[in-house]
């Protein structure tokens, strides 16, 4: 991956850690490690990659059909502060799932054939950097560029042109576009517009969404030919403007060769200089260019997230994604709704799972075992045929057919060999089977009496 500044702005430590220099600020110390997560667990894709009986994709994510075009270009739009948020977080790294929510958006592009994806990062450039670096989905060629002043969406596009060299694609070229904070997008809605623009031989091709309520949002305006001829902004739409129902989702695929001269037309829409990409779409209707769109047929996948309850909107349908996802690959749940599944578990069929189980992490579940109710694990193993009620436990190994609680607390690094019992109102640290647990001697591999929960020694010897 490529980091580029722009404007281009030397460091004063060019050797010093994140931070250094005029670029972002840091992220805060220790923050760096819970941002982890794929491959997306909202039902899109196999554990290779592919895409599930869509047939809207290949194995290999690449468009079918569609040869006849050149290369396929992405652009995040990341750079903004989220003040509506009300945190030091930026607002592409708060989590939905147990993930960052422009991961989630990354994830979905993974599935395209996209040769370059340029991520435009702004407030706190490096902390968002750092993390998607870290945790971007593999074999994602990733270039970074950077709005040193939020000067409009517009703006932020020709910056990220910047980071689309000339030479790696041609005039056939397209560019999707799409902000960091939709992570309900699926890849298949990703690929139906890509697949539209292309067949249309469109200039642009808009997502766009049928909203009841459309106040707020940006209409979309049709001309000749039933071509999208503009968007307007709610508070300068007309009488008639306003009775649209069509809102524009601000996720785009332009063809490349027009991209840049459209830019350079547009004007300041407000005293701040601000320039605004949706302002592109008349520029190319009024130069004679071809406009079309694309209705997306679930709105949730083009819900954006601009504070904490819309945050809790998301997580609750990706949630519902996870759920449904391995309920249909066997996975018992007694209440849906009261389980709690991060983007990363892996769980094996016949795997049932009783009110109030929270999986954080990347925790393994293996086949049989029985969760709950009221247990909350992370990046734990269960084995096969385990029981586990009422319970906590963090980065720890229960194994095949152990018993634990109902309120047992297994510390981090706990390991329970094969057929441990960790009684009621007990805990477990360290490595069972070296008798460094507690809990019921009785199964071979833990110390104590779980009956008073109290007491501690070596399973081997029995001491109390």
């Amino acid at each position: 991956m490529v980091i580029r500044t722009y404007p281009q702005v030397p460091s004063e430590d060019p050797d010093g850690p994140p931070g250094a220099g005029s670029g972002g600020s840091a992220p805060p110390p220790g923050d760096g490690s819970p941002d982890e997560g794929y491959p997306g667990g909202d039902g899109s894709r196999r554990g290779d990659g592919s895409l599930r009986g869509d047939g809207s994709l290949r194995g290999d994510g690449s468009l079918r059909g569609d040869g006849s075009r050149g290369l396929l270009s992405a652009v995040v739009l990341a750079a903004g502060e989220g003040t509506r948020m009300r945190s030091a977080r930026p607002k592409p790294l708060h989590r939905l799932c147990g993930r960052p929510m422009v991961l989630h958006v990354l994830d979905a592009l993974a599935q395209l054939s996209v040769a370059r994806v340029v991520v435009v990062v702004g407030h706190r450039a490096e902390w968002v950097t750092k993390t998607l670096i870290e945790h971007a989905p593999p074999g994602m060629a990733i270039e970074f560029v950077e709005q040193v002043e939020q000067r409009g969406t517009g703006d932020a596009m020709a910056v990220a042109l910047t980071g689309l060299p000339d030479d790696e694609g041609d005039d056939d070229g397209d560019v999707v576009v799409l902000p960091g904070d939709t992570p309900l997008l699926r890849p298949a809605t990703l690929a139906a517009l890509v697949r539209h623009h292309r067949s249309g031989d469109n200039a642009a091709t808009l997502l766009t969404a049928e909203l009841d309520d459309p106040s707020g949002y940006g209409r979309v305006v049709r001309g000749r030919d039933d071509s999208v001829a503009r968007v307007v902004e709610h508070v300068d739409a007309t009488d008639e403007e306003l009775e649209v129902h069509e809102i524009n989702t601000s996720i785009y695929c332009f063809r490349r060769s027009v991209l840049a001269p459209s830019l350079r037309r547009l004007h300041p829409a407000n005293a701040q200089g601000e320039h605004y990409l949706t302002d592109v779409v008349g520029v190319l209707y009024e130069a004679g260019h071809k406009v079309g769109s694309v209705l997306v047929g679930d709105t949730m996948e083009v819900a954006g997230v601009n504070d904490r309850a819309q945050l809790a909107v998301a997580e609750a349908e990706l949630r519902d994604r996870i759920n449904e996802r391995w309920m249909r690959r066997g996975v018992t749940m007694w209440d849906p709704e009261r389980t709690y599944i991060d983007v990363d578990v892996e769980i094996d069929p016949d795997v049932v799972m009783l009110p109030g189980v929270i999986l954080q992490g990347a925790c393994v579940i293996g086949a049989q075992a029985e969760l709950g109710p009221d247990v909350h694990l992370v990046d734990t193993v269960v084995g096969e045929g385990a029981v586990v009620a009422s319970s906590v436990g963090r980065r720890s190994i229960i194994g095949a057919n152990s018993r634990v609680g109902p309120f047992a607390v297994l510390a981090e690094g706990t390991e329970l060999v094969p057929g441990s019992v960790v009684g009621p109102w007990s805990g477990a640290a360290g490595d069972a089977g070296s008798g460094g647990a507690t809990g019921d001697a009785g199964a071979g591999g833990a110390t104590g009496d779980a009956g008073g929960g109290s007491a501690t020694g070596d399973a081997g010897g029995g001491k109390k």
